[in-house]
């Protein structure tokens, strides 16, 4: 495990993000993350890829948000390369909380389009948080191919992810896709203008409605 920071100290720390018991990690993680060291910020990394409970996770990233863009990029980037989806995942989470527009490159299609539909929820929300100025259209293009696709809660995630990047950039694309051969394509689609629509409005309520929408017939151009 990487770690560049030395001393007694460095190894209790240690020793508690590898104990069995999730209330020392968390309490190692957040002493990490109050008192940051460049030194640690591999072990960070490395330490999101395999932890497995939430909670310690979350301050594993909020612990790398503590430290320099400079030095956590790099690294988690280097991750969404990874084989393990966990990694994948867990580097694009921390990615959309740094905020570093300088990581929107490494968001690509192939992440966007993960099989593990963990990893594309979480591509998804970093697209939105880093993509450039004029990128929405053509992120909104790559998103929308999506629509139909996966259980609820990558519905879900998908129809926020399109809402968050704007009716210029989303609404012509739903409209297209509202007529789309697929059922499951059109209720999603319906269901993410309702939300467009209503911001206010429950997805369970917008995919209900546009369920029945859609089984009344088909809807005319």
């Amino acid at each position: 495990m990487t770690m560049q920071t030395g001393g007694t100290s460095a190894e209790r720390v240690l020793r508690g993000l590898e104990s069995g018991a999730a209330s020392v990690r968390l309490r190692a993680a957040l002493e990490i993350g109050s008192a940051p060291d460049p030194g640690w910020v591999g072990t960070l990394v490395e330490r999101c890829a395999v932890e497995a409970d939430f909670q310690v996770r979350e301050m594993l990233t909020w612990a790398l948000t503590r430290h320099s863009p400079d030095e956590t990029v790099p690294l988690l980037v280097a991750a969404l390369g990874s084989e393990r989806a966990q990694a994948r995942s867990q580097a694009l989470h921390t990615l959309s909380k740094v905020g570093d527009r300088r990581a929107w490159p490494a968001i690509t299609r192939e992440l966007l389009l993960d099989a593990d539909e963990e990893v594309a929820r979480t591509a998804w929300r970093a697209a939105v948080a880093l993509v450039p100025e004029g990128g929405e259209a053509e992120l909104a293009r790559v998103l929308a191919t999506r629509l139909g696709h996966g259980g609820y809660e990558t519905r879900l995630s998908l129809s926020r992810a399109l809402v968050a990047l704007g009716e210029a950039a989303v609404a012509p694309l739903l409209g297209s896709a509202a007529v789309d051969p697929s059922p499951e394509v059109r209720a999603h689609a319906i269901a993410t203008e309702r939300m467009m629509d209503d911001p206010d409005i429950g997805f369970g309520f917008a995919i209900e409605e546009a369920k029945r929408i859609v089984a009344l017939g088909p809807r005319e151009e």
